[in-house]
């Protein structure tokens, strides 16, 4: 099977990695979105993909669009069977999801009909979910709606951030991806139609919906620190000043934590943080002021030479 793959961060990696050391299947192109800048000296950055392609001497190309010129060309000079693709950060138009013999299968990080959208995983861990997965469906020009080649499962464990779980999920997504395909070429494997029961959303993440809101109780404080953790990024303020929080430890049944702190409040003491919600206090993991690196909490409190009176907002 000729494969195309279109993919980005380093989520889609161990899928394309996977189709490399295929010995039934063939990548003949890839496709990724253009080199970013970053850095003080911005220095120019080749995405996950782009670089793993250029690794192997593939043929790549990074559109602005996938309705550049470029981009049927590329189809046109790779003649692929089919199209895979995994967190590529762009719509497909239906110009070129019919360019392509076998159509394009989507890696999806939940268990459709769930989470259909650009953050499933932190959707999942947002909202408390004991479960989610990923899904391998057929790509419609409509959002995550097609028919679904095969699944699999996996526990939310209580310590997850959304980089665990997504970490585990592209691992396990890599062989169901591969099955998937060998099931198309085999002419074996056949689509479902998904659920129409089930069907929730999740939007791309936005600046706010990463913020802290301590006047919600604490397993909600919890969830949806690792939900943005690592990227966007939890945040919080003190005073003027964002701040970005990692994980932290709900204490509601700790006798040694602070009781009766007010939503925000923070108490530092030579070893620990806390910080009150609704529902109880929560032990701080580690702070990132503006500019600098994480430090752990307390090492953050004495620099910041906390006295008592400071609130998180």
């Amino acid at each position: 099977m000729r494969v195309v793959f279109a993919g980005t961060p380093q989520v889609a990696v161990p899928v394309l990695q996977e189709l490399l050391d295929s010995d039934d299947h063939r990548v003949v192109g890839v496709i990724t979105r253009p080199d970013t800048t970053a850095g003080r000296g911005r220095k120019t950055v080749r995405s996950p993909i782009g670089t793993l392609a250029d690794e192997h001497a593939l043929d790549v190309i990074s559109p602005a669009r996938m309705t550049d010129p470029e981009v049927a060309e590329a189809l046109s000079r790779w003649r692929p069977d089919l199209g895979v693709v995994v967190a590529y950060g762009g719509l497909i138009p239906a110009e070129v999801l019919e360019a392509v013999p076998h159509g394009w299968i989507n890696l999806h990080f939940s268990l459709l009909p769930a989470w259909r959208g650009a953050a499933p995983v932190q959707a999942a861990i947002a909202a408390g979910d004991e479960f989610t997965g990923a899904s391998v469906f057929q790509l419609e020009p409509s959002l995550d709606t097609g028919p679904v080649y095969g699944s699999l499962t996996e526990r939310i464990r209580p310590a997850d951030t959304a980089g665990d779980l997504l970490q585990r999920l592209s691992e396990a997504g890599a062989v169901l991806v591969r099955d998937v395909v060998d099931g198309i070429a085999a002419d074996s494997l056949a689509p479902v139609a998904q659920d129409a029961d089930g069907v929730s959303y999740a939007p791309k993440i936005e600046v706010d919906d990463a913020r802290v809101r301590w006047s919600l109780p604490s397993h909600i404080v919890d969830r949806t620190i690792r939900a943005h953790t690592p990227a966007p990024g939890a945040w919080t303020s003190l005073g003027d000043t964002r701040i970005k929080l990692g994980p932290v430890t709900v204490a509601d049944a700790d006798p040694d934590a602070p009781q009766g702190l007010p939503p925000g409040a923070l108490v530092a003491g030579k070893r620990t943080v806390h910080v009150g919600t609704a529902s109880g206090a929560v032990l701080l993991g580690t702070v990132q002021p503006p500019g600098k690196k994480p430090l752990p909490a307390a090492d953050w409190a004495r620099g910041a030479r906390l006295d008592g009176t400071e609130r998180f907002a």
